[in-house]
């Protein structure tokens, strides 16, 4: 109640109010600083100010990176969670412990029985809840969490006398099946959601099971287990996506969905034979982090006009290329989101469906079953459909489909492997199209690449200097006058770019997402002559330039002075 009265005595907190908050704190059994919090009518800071001076202990700021994960051994996780109360720095054997309620006495005899049995002493800190919280994400560790569960599962195989590496199929199934295994497979997949991980690859070496996770397009080894637990875990997996847990021989595909905290994610697995054991890798389908609006993949301001002016066209075809792994899909389904509406009827081909979403009729194709892009194209326009997304343009026949569906009112969208988006028309036409169909059929070509983006919280702004800024300069010179208005880059001035450092919002790497860089050509009458009187690619450049396109080169170039990403990235864009 002291914190109360200061906070009132400071006008920060009408007196009115605290009958309100004792009994909102009773009834939710929450403590009256978490309500203040909550409400928000004080700052953190300030009431763990004031609240310091009033217990008399030393307020301490905390950095969760300068707390060693060992340290946490002293306190149990139940302990910590249920007191609030972390270990955050050790001399010896005396510990600092950090307190959100030092004043709470039940929570200071806890401590008291833990010192005499850890055989330590300790001096006690006041901490803030934000402090606190950060802490105790450290005993969700996937170092920790998947030691423990190994720790059971050896326990239980003792227990049961299993012998690993001889067990059957029905053996392996029992022990997948089993707490610590489940747990295991549970905390690597929660990892991977909560890390932002597009992958998981659980990998068998020659002595050791090696766990990695691909975060923005890099694999990072995440945790190493004992190779005797690989059958177990792929198991697990198997079982989970419902394929054959006994067949090993030859790959196999399946998926399934889990709840991971308040969210439905869904996960792709995909299990290969390797000369060690089966390899697995499993698909992060997490809609939070991949499916974006057009305003988020990173076109700039002209680009973005462009499409969405395209888009509300609804007929005709829109090509999105590049090589695997540079966001075509994504690009698709922002385009998608944006036209569904109550009032179309949107069909897709995918192989396979990536992120279901409501409102859209979504089929995977199956060559096995000789289910082809082309046949289901052939089917999908029995169906009425206002827009048709066709994942790819792999061969001559669901290319001439594409151009006639786009030529009887539908808007299709597709990709295709191209290099660049000059590239695009003499690959349709080598594909079979007449190239008298394509100044009809195509409405817009988009070429793209992906790069890392920058953490805003982090990133350090220098000076271009030496072979970076003479790159640079030439690369702007090139430019269309739009982008070279808006830079206002001088060869006299100097200028700046930025590098990337690494933060605990970022995980120490230095990025968070990864953006497109992209070339958009427009259909017009000059580009359609082209066509017709044999399009080369040089041809289709000229009129790029004539358009003012960004080439990707370009476009990198623009974002890394715009401090959106780094000239390395940038450089990487062919």
């Amino acid at each position: 109640m002291d914190i109360i009265l200061e906070l009132i005595k400071r006008g920060v907190i009408e007196k009115e109010k605290v009958a309100s908050l004792e009994y909102d704190a009773k009834s939710s059994n929450k403590k009256i600083e978490e309500l203040i919090l909550e409400k928000k009518l004080v700052s953190e800071d300030l009431l763990f100010e004031i609240k310091s001076k009033n217990l008399k202990i030393p307020l301490k700021k905390v950095f969760p990176d300068d707390v060693a994960s060992e340290l946490l051994e002293f306190i149990p996780e139940k302990t910590a969670e249920h007191y609030h109360m972390v270990v955050i720095a050790k001399k010896d054997m005396v510990l600092d412990v950090g307190m959100v309620y030092p004043e709470d006495i039940k929570a200071q005899e806890s401590l008291k029985f833990l010192s005499r049995q850890g055989e330590f002493s300790y001096n006690v800190f006041l901490i803030t809840f934000s402090d606190y919280k950060a802490v105790f994400k450290k005993y969700r560790s996937i170092r920790i969490e998947v030691t423990q569960a190994l720790e059971e599962l050896e326990i239980e195989m003792k227990a049961e006398k299993m012998a690993r590496p001889e067990m059957e199929p029905a053996e392996w199934q029992k022990l997948a099946e089993e707490a610590p295994i489940s747990k295991i497979v549970a905390v690597l997949l929660r990892h991977a959601v909560e890390g932002e991980a597009s992958d998981i690859h659980i990998e068998p070496m020659s002595n050791r099971l090696r766990v990695r996770f691909r975060v923005l397009g890099d694999l990072y080894s995440s945790i190493f287990l004992p190779i005797s637990y690989l059958s177990a875990l792929v198991a697990r997996v198997k079982i989970l996506s419902g394929i054959r847990i006994d067949e090993t021989r030859i790959p196999q595909d399946g998926r399934f969905s889990a709840k991971i905290g308040d969210r439905e994610i869904d996960f792709r697995v995909s299990t290969f034979p390797t000369a060690r054991g089966e390899k697995a890798a499993i698909r992060v389908l997490d809609p939070k982090t991949s499916l974006k609006l057009l305003s988020g993949l990173g076109l700039d301001k002209k680009n973005l006009e462009i499409l969405e002016e395209t888009v509300n066209n609804l007929s005709g075809m829109i090509l999105v290329t590049g090589p695997t792994g540079s966001g075509k899909t994504t690009t698709l389904y922002s385009i998608l989101q944006l036209l569904n509406k109550n009032k179309m009827n949107i069909v897709t081909l995918e192989d396979p469906v990536e992120y279901f979403i409501e409102g859209i009729n979504q089929s995977q194709i199956n060559p096995e079953i000789d289910y082809t892009f082309a046949k289901g194209l052939r089917y999908v326009l029995r169906q009425d459909p206002d827009i048709i997304m066709i994942g790819e343009m792999r061969d001559s026949e669901s290319a001439k489909l594409g151009v006639h569906a786009a030529l009887t009112g539908h808007l299709v969208l597709s990709t295709l492997h191209t290099f660049n988006v000059f590239s695009i028309i003499p690959r349709l036409i080598d594909l079979g199209v007449e190239p008298y169909l394509l100044p009809v059929a195509l409405n817009l070509l988009i070429s793209q690449r992906l790069v890392h983006k920058l953490c805003d919280h982090c990133k350090k702004k220098i000076e271009a200097k030496g072979k970076v800024r003479q790159i640079i300069l030439q690369e702007v010179k090139k430019m269309p006058s739009f982008a070279r208005e808006k830079l206002k880059i001088s060869e006299k001035e100097p200028f700046y770019i930025w590098q990337s450092v690494g933060c605990k919002h970022c995980y120490r790497i230095g990025f968070t997402d990864r953006i497109g860089v992209f070339e958009v050509l427009k259909m017009s009458d000059q580009l359609a002559k082209i066509i017709l009187e044999g399009a080369t690619e040089s041809l289709i450049m000229e009129e790029a330039a004539r358009q003012e396109m960004f080439t990707m080169k370009q476009d990198a170039i623009f974002k890394v002075l715009q401090g959106d990403t780094t000239i390395e990235e940038a450089l990487r864009i062919e």
